[in-house]
């Protein structure tokens, strides 16, 4: 923010089977907390799924959160990362050895968003599969980032994506199946999938981004003040 050039120095603690994924390899990527409301053991049976019925694709899964070991404000997110890392382990190996746990350093805050920043850039398809959810802070910077994305129709989520223009939107987040089919149906289109992360950098523009609120700030300042 100041100017200076930034640096990541802190590595990312992984929980895997082997290294990591080629470069080349499609990722499904989701950010967030580590939260029940996130659905992160709904993520990972939705992409075992996935893998059981079109293996061919040879996608990997990446779930990435803060630090449980170094957020002290979240006391659940331990609890929950244990039953993630529980039910990796639990995974069949074909399967287990396309998925990612990331435990994302928090001490530095620009450093935090650089390495998320390039998850999402990286990523084929981005995934906010919630249960619940107000605003999806992690929906609208994938759409910035003009990445597809495959989202839970719940809360503020419905009014971030139109369903088949600039994401695709599972009705039931419980329903593995339908999670599973929205993905295969990007990995399988990916002219598809660009053109959805086309029309969500678009929206994201028009409809999230601050310089959008603050001229809506400036023409109602207008109203009141009887210029217009």
């Amino acid at each position: 923010n100041d100017g200076t050039p930034g640096r990541v120095y802190r590595g990312v603690d992984m929980l895997n089977l082997g290294g990591p994924p080629a470069w080349e390899t499609p990722l499904i990527v989701q950010v967030s907390r580590w939260d029940t409301l996130k659905d992160p053991l709904g993520v990972l049976a939705g992409f075992a799924r996935l893998m059981a019925s079109a293996p061919e694709l040879h996608a990997d899964l990446v779930l990435a959160g803060p630090n449980v070991r170094a957020v002290a404000d979240d006391p659940d997110g331990a609890r929950v990362f244990d039953q993630v890392a529980s039910a990796f382990r639990a995974l069949p190996h074909h399967v287990r050895r396309h998925v990612h746990l990331a435990n994302i350093p928090t001490a530095d805050v620009e450093e935090n968003a650089a390495i998320v920043n390039a998850l999402q850039r990286h990523a084929t398809i981005v995934v906010q599969k919630s249960l619940r959810e107000g605003f999806g802070l992690t929906v609208t910077e994938a759409m910035w980032k003009g990445r597809p994305i495959v989202a839970s129709r719940v809360g503020g989520i419905v009014d971030q994506i139109e369903d088949g223009v600039d994401g695709l939107l599972v009705r039931d987040p419980r329903d593995l199946d339908s999670f599973a089919a929205a993905l295969r149906s990007l990995l399988q289109d990916p002219e598809r999938a660009r053109s959805l992360g086309a029309h969500a950098a678009i929206r994201a523009r028009d409809h999230f981004l601050g310089l959008r609120h603050l001229l809506d700030y400036g023409t109602l300042l207008e109203r009141i003040d009887g210029r217009e």
